[in-house]
């Protein structure tokens, strides 16, 4: 798409005007008022941060919606982080398992758990499998499940990663897109997952096998909090409750006016975090049907997290545990305390968050909260992980548009939203959910990095280029020629055995 002059003038009249408040929008929005140029920062919600914010109950316990670690060989976000959160961001140890055949299986995997774990029967069946698929790889690997079944075997993708991924996508792997494993599970194969459980991850160059990470001391919402403070203490705005109800077009078809929150507002430029979705719908295009029709077949997988208080101590060490059992509709657990032990007030208590993925308007997202606090409390006991008679509470938090989905027919959707965006001169997407496209939070920062070098610069970086290729080196930097590599911090749900979160 065309990018933003340098010669456009930004004035108080004229400001740029950032359209979501969660870690691209925000990002945008700090580095132009650091930068002296007049912003406004738009949110819908009464809170920023969006999927990446923390929810505070009213006795100040705080909810990770998701786990969001801040891993990043990206220097640049990594030094931002560090600039905003300063001696707030703490390193914190990471352990998970995943909870598979009635068992928890260390992960990263260690060589003697699983062989333990798995037994010497699926063993030999899971190495022939694989041995199979070296010989005779199957399909185009159009689909996520011939691209895993042929680097793992037909056994491994059965037993690891199937079961998991239908759970939180809900459709068959089958109509899942390849481009979606091959983005998430880089840097992973059969080889150097085995290397890692015997010989360990040395200088975790394994991305998806990291053993620490950083974490804001009260969640991840205090980056996003504290990121807000700054961009009003350097003179630019940060409006909540702010929805924008219409994005008009000029004739010469920028952007000319944005309506928010029943407020007018005139831009120089825009830099766009809404979904795609939105944006079309917002913008409503003349004559452009085809455009439209792409926007509303665009399809996003929604998640909820029920989280659970606790009498006594900490159910189980895990920062989290993937839940592989398709006899229960829990998809992960979050343990919020060994994510920071400033998350839980009361010490005496623990407090856990049990994942649903799920559709907006489905049935278990219709439900009353009550009743899925208590399937929370009933599956919890089902799995052995605690006693539903001493939760205290339960808070049910829905995210919609959480993960948009990479299905059968989305990229010529994206690819005919695009065409049409580039045509909008001050305009540039980014993020998770405008560019419609599965990146983490260090990722959808540097997208709004670029949009901003764009603007201020005038550079012309692509930003749907950021993130977006499928063949990625996870070595050092400076043998890595992919200028934007794909690194990890809050990884989304995906094949634990591949990437955890």
């Amino acid at each position: 798409m065309s990018q933003a002059s340098p010669t456009i003038e930004i004035t108080p009249e004229r400001p740029v005007v950032v359209l979501g408040g969660g870690p691209a929008g925000l990002t945008a929005g700090y580095l132009l008022a650091k930068a002296g140029k007049p912003v406004i920062v738009l949110e819908a919600e009464d809170q920023v941060g969006g999927i990446a914010k923390t929810v505070v109950d009213s006795e100040g316990y705080r909810f990770d919606l998701g786990g969001h670690r801040f891993f990043t060989k990206v220097q640049e976000v990594d030094d931002l982080w560090h600039e905003v959160m300063g001696e707030e961001f703490l390193k914190r140890p990471r352990q998970s398992r995943i909870y598979w055949n009635g068992k928890f299986l260390e992960y990263p995997l260690e060589g003697m758990d699983v062989i333990k774990k798995l037994g010497p029967v699926e063993l030999i069946r899971s190495g022939l499998s694989y041995l199979r698929a070296l010989t005779k790889r199957k399909g185009n690997e159009d689909s996520l499940e011939e691209w895993v079944s042929n680097r793992f075997g037909w056994r491994l993708y059965t037993l690891f990663f199937k079961t998991y991924t239908e759970k939180v996508w809900g459709v068959p792997c089958s109509e899942l897109r390849a481009e979606w494993a091959a983005q998430r599970i880089k840097g992973l194969s059969f080889w150097s997952a085995a290397k890692a459980a015997f010989v360990g991850n040395k200088g975790n160059k394994i991305k998806s096998l990291i053993s620490e990470f950083n974490y804001p001391r009260f969640g991840p919402g205090q980056m996003w909090d504290f990121m807000t403070q700054r961009i009003r203490e350097q003179g630019g705005q940060v409006l909540l409750s702010s929805p924008v109800t219409s994005i008009k077009l000029g004739e010469d078809g920028a952007v000319s006016e944005i309506v928010a929150g029943g407020i007018t507002y005139t831009p120089s430029a825009v830099i766009s975090s809404l979904a795609l979705r939105d944006t079309v719908k917002l913008a409503r295009p003349d004559k452009a049907e085809a455009v439209d029709q792409a926007a509303k077949d665009l399809r996003y997988r929604d998640f909820m997290t029920i989280a659970l208080v606790v009498d006594g101590e900490d159910l189980f060490p895990d920062n989290w545990i993937y839940i592989h059992d398709p006899g229960v509709e829990v998809g992960r657990i979050q343990n919020f305390r060994s994510w920071s032990p400033w998350m839980v007030p009361d010490p005496t208590t623990a407090s856990v968050g049990l994942e649903y993925f799920c559709f907006a308007g489905d049935e278990m997202w219709e439900m009353d909260d009550d009743k899925l606090v208590e399937l929370a409390k009933r599956e919890l006991g089902q799995l052995n992980l605690g006693d539903p008679s001493k939760v205290k509470r339960g808070t049910v938090v829905r995210v919609p548009m959480a993960y948009p989905m990479y299905d059968r027919d989305y990229a010529g959707r994206v690819e005919t939203i695009k065409t049409w965006l580039s045509g909008i001169s001050n305009l540039q997407q980014v993020g998770r959910n405008g560019l419609h496209r599965y990146n983490n939070s260090d990722h959808s920062m540097l997208t709004a990095m670029r949009a901003v070098d764009n603007l201020l610069l005038g550079t012309d970086h692509d930003l749907w280029a950021v993130n977006a290729e499928s063949v990625y080196h996870e070595t050092d930097e400076s043998s890595d020629p992919n200028p934007y590599p794909y690194r990890d911090d809050a990884e989304p749900p995906a094949a634990p055995i591949a990437a955890a979160r």
